[in-house]
């Protein structure tokens, strides 16, 4: 008998992971609470990294098709300071794909949804409720009173997991405050501020905050506020003036930035999970992504969970009459690698929003011999 495979999540973890195993013969369904692919915005650009994220389309059979939609000039960045002075410009090779080219998340998720069968998605399925059933496996009850059964139920559904709760209780801790906006269109109605931004990412570092800016491909610019975690009402952050005052006596052509949104700004916490979160393994169930390993947005948390992904997708497939060991094989292994990334984008954080941001993160990108993965504008 088939084993039946659930996902909660169609995020990029869970669709890279349905389609390795569709890859390999093995039949699962993703349950997403959306109503469809284009219910609402992915959010904005990001960088895969050559041992992660692109490791994982590699073995999903999608490298070619992610050469043809990344940008590897994306990966050029500045940081300024509140003056609008340079600190740093990387600029990659020209149409070098060696280092970690950005794509925009819409785009990628396409790219993995167009790569699935047609039924692989159950789209408007938000899952409310995973039941252990007598005998193993999960029921599965989800918002508007539909209902399936499963014997293995993976959780990609992201930093709010419903799954989480079958395997830990650990808390989230709020870790940072983002405040998002969107320039459409830039280059036409905003000149001055395309070619501020660049055909990537622009970081404006002050004193426990960042403007950052990022170019997506479709022309339009992605802007995010990062502030520290205060304990403040997200109403406080949804007008532009009461934004802008937080920007007092920085420079007016990076200020332009926010005064460019095309709405109010948008404001969300960032949140966490403890570092060295682990769990008792359990059986028919797991957890891949932020459900698992939910860290503050500084370049790695999509890339790890398409690593999770393929990893788990590898243990399945080569333990097809035990998925409990396959299981039992890829939580080791991902507690073990995902230790030291959650210290690392725990300390990255707190760095970006310190009082000396400026020179620590000058010298965090001219020390070393590659140019690390940070987000500040936190896709």
């Amino acid at each position: 008998m088939k084993t039946r495979i659930a996902i909660a999540g169609g995020g990029l973890g869970g669709l890279t992971l349905a389609r390795i195993l569709h890859r390999h013969g093995i039949d699962a369904v993703v349950y997403e609470r959306e109503a469809g692919r284009s219910a609402r915005s992915q959010g904005g650009s990001l960088d895969l990294h050559p041992e992660s994220g692109q490791q994982a389309l590699a073995e999903a059979g999608l490298a070619a098709r992610f050469r043809s939609e990344a940008r590897p000039e994306g990966e050029e960045h500045r940081i300024l300071d509140p003056t609008g002075r340079t600190l740093v410009h990387h600029k990659p090779q020209p149409g070098a794909f060696s280092g970690r080219p950005e794509i925009d998340r819409t785009a990628l998720r396409d790219l993995l949804l167009d790569s699935l069968p047609g039924d692989a998605v159950a789209w408007q399925h938000r899952l409310v409720a995973a039941t252990p059933r007598r005998g193993g496996g999960f029921g599965l009850a989800f918002d508007g009173g539909h209902s399936a059964d499963c014997d293995v139920l993976i959780g990609a559904d992201g930093a709010r997991s419903v799954v989480r709760s079958l395997l830990t209780d650990a808390a989230l801790s709020h870790v940072a405050t983002l405040v998002e906006l969107s320039i459409s269109d830039a280059d036409r109605r905003h000149p001055d501020l395309a070619e501020l931004v660049g055909p990537g990412n622009l970081w404006c570092v002050g004193v426990n905050q960042i403007l950052a800016a990022q170019r997506l491909g479709d022309g339009s610019i992605r802007v995010g506020i990062s502030l520290p975690a205060v304990d403040r009402h997200l109403d406080t952050y949804r007008s532009k003036r009461a934004v802008l005052d937080m920007f007092d006596g920085w420079d007016p052509s990076l200020t332009a930035l926010i005064e460019a949104g095309d709405s109010p700004p948008t404001p969300r916490r960032i949140e966490a999970m403890p570092t060295g979160t682990r769990w008792t393994h359990q059986p028919g169930v797991t957890l891949i992504g932020d459900a698992a390993h939910l860290m503050p947005p500084v370049g790695e948390g999509a890339n790890q969970a398409m690593l999770d992904a393929a990893e788990l997708a590898a243990e399945l497939a080569n333990n097809p009459a035990d998925p409990d060991l396959a299981i039992c094989r890829y939580e080791e292994a991902m507690f073990t690698r995902i230790h030291p990334i959650a210290e690392m984008s725990a300390r990255v954080q707190a760095m970006m929003l310190s009082p000396t941001a400026a020179d620590d993160i000058t010298r965090f990108f001219t020390s070393g011999p590659t140019e690390p993965a940070v987000d500040p504008v936190g896709v």
